[in-house]
């Protein structure tokens, strides 16, 4: 049932006071999109295939994955000359164009880290050969010249899914049993500068997924379809010690069900930001746990959970927000979630303080034909922008495959341009607005300004997602004159992007 809100002014009450609504209190949202980046695509080169992984060092971002050429924005397959770039390239964070950075690679990349000090690129994935040198699994590049690093051969046995460079220390997950020789059981770490082999050996039973280093060094956070680390219980998810890979106690890691004869789930992402990690998950089964926990990285203890349905492959947390690529198809059990039957969501953002939706809209569609079917699969950013890739075909309706970028860039998205408002006078000099709200693309708290001619008889501001139906509001517009005509028009804003609906006219009877 439509919401129903009765607001009454005086047109001279407008004029020194903004419409107070008579029902509950919306909630408040600052002017402008709220979110780190707006849910505007920029522009950026495409890839002809997957991107299965992001990084970023400096005003460069690394793509890797299953792809072997580039082509410009907007171009379809056979519009535009391509790039060959064979399972990695290089863009420029500030334009979206590729750079020189153009290694030969024999397989896949997976995985991809830079290291914090910016200099340093190290990938992971199938491959056995770089720009005809023999490199196993793994390989490091310098950001500054874009070589292959000769000396730095870490010897890798099987595919690198996952990879998170702290201090001087590469620590490594995938599905390899040994590095260098050395049993290593899915996961291990190397020196970033000599390459040899450290002592970290969590010894995971089973594959690795995601691997990420808390911001202050101390923990390192390890997920994927595993049960044991060092042979006790650990199920998809372990906080270990950054020296020996002894897993701790890990509150959190309860929040994730252990596998049943109708759900299995496991850890696809993991993201660190000040003392909280945020955990991504993918099940297999109907209603299985697909969605984002959020744990305290001091204590383990989970801070919150958000059930949303439809596996979350990738996130990364700028700010408040925790921005996520997922196939969402059902978040009813969010407050002001989407049910299934409002489509597929790959684009969403929530809060990082209690895991809510948050104004932040975007979307892309997965590509049938590829392996994964699924959507975004990786994410990378930092205050100001966010890369998210995977094996997208379009995002926000527009060609753009493989790979596209978020800004904060001024202005944003615009709200829905409003509906023609209905209207009913009465013959004691009333006329009666009756409009819908509209929606944004990343606001959620959009101002409505109900316009007779020139004059303002209405203000105020309202809360509503683009999935939800649309509510009525309504404006009384008193001390008018039988027989005249008089015309309304309601205007929204976001407090950038201002929309203005059409027109309608009434007479006092």
């Amino acid at each position: 049932m439509k919401k129903f809100v009765l607001a009454v002014v005086t047109a001279a009450a407008v004029i020194a006071a903004a419409l107070i609504p008579s029902g509950p209190p919306v909630e408040a949202a600052a002017p402008g999109f709220a979110s780190a980046v707006s849910a505007i695509k920029q522009p950026s080169w495409q890839t002809n295939n997957s991107v299965n992984a992001l990084a970023i060092a400096g005003n460069t971002v690394y793509a890797g994955g299953l792809f072997t050429r580039l082509r410009q924005p907007g171009k379809a397959s056979g519009q535009a000359p391509e790039a060959v770039r064979t399972y990695v390239a290089a863009f420029d964070r500030t334009t979206g164009k590729p750079t020189a950075f153009a290694p030969t690679l024999n397989g896949p990349v997976y995985a991809i880290a830079t290291s914090p000090d910016g200099k340093w690129v190290v990938i992971g994935g199938d491959f056995t050969m770089v720009n005809g040198v023999r490199r196993s699994k793994i390989a490091m590049f310098s950001v500054a010249t874009g070589k292959l690093v000769a000396a730095w051969d870490p010897v890798v046995a099987a595919r690198v899914k996952a990879l998170a460079i702290y201090g001087n220390s590469v620590f490594i997950g995938g599905a390899f049993r040994a590095i260098d020789g050395a049993t290593r059981n899915r996961l291990g770490a190397v020196r970033l500068i000599q390459g040899d082999l450290l002592p970290w050996n969590p010894n995971a039973n089973n594959d690795v997924y995601a691997i990420d280093v808390a911001d202050n060094g101390t923990r390192v956070f390890v997920g994927g379809p595993f049960s044991t680390i060092n042979g006790k219980d650990h199920y998809s998810l372990a906080m270990t010690n950054n020296t020996t890979g002894a897993a701790y106690a890990f509150p959190a890691a309860a929040a994730i069900p252990k596998p049943t004869a109708t759900c299995t789930t496991r850890v696809k992402d993991i993201d660190t930001l000040g003392d909280k990690v945020f955990v991504s998950n993918g099940g297999d089964g109907s209603g299985c746990y697909d969605g984002v926990l959020a744990a305290q990285v001091s204590t383990g203890q989970l801070l919150w959970k958000n059930n949303c349905l439809g596996a979350t492959e990738a996130i990364k947390a700028i700010g408040n927000w925790v921005y996520k690529g997922s196939h969402a198809h059902n978040c009813s059990s969010s407050p002001n979630g989407f049910p299934d039957g409002t489509g597929t969501h790959y684009l969403l953002v929530e809060s990082a303080i209690n895991g809510n939706l948050g104004p932040w809209f975007p979307n892309t569609d997965a590509n049938p034909k590829s392996t994964t079917k699924v959507g975004p699969l990786a994410m990378a950013g930092t205050d100001t922008d966010l890369w998210v890739g995977g094996d997208f075909l379009h995002v926000n309706g527009t060609i753009q495959v493989g790979i596209t970028r978020f800004t904060n860039a001024v202005g944003g998205a615009a709200p829905l341009r409003p509906r023609t408002p209905t209207l009913t006078a009465t013959s004691s000099g009333r006329v009666y607005v009756s409009y819908a709200d509209s929606y944004d693309l990343d606001n959620l708290t959009l101002t409505y300004n109900v316009y007779r001619g020139s004059l303002n008889v209405g203000s105020n501001r309202y809360t509503s997602y683009y999935w939800q139906p649309r509510k009525t509001y309504q404006v009384v517009d008193r001390g008018l004159k039988r027989g005249s005509t008089y015309t309304y028009t309601v205007e929204v804003h976001d407090g950038r992007n201002i929309q203005r609906g059409p027109s309608a006219s009434v007479k006092i009877p």
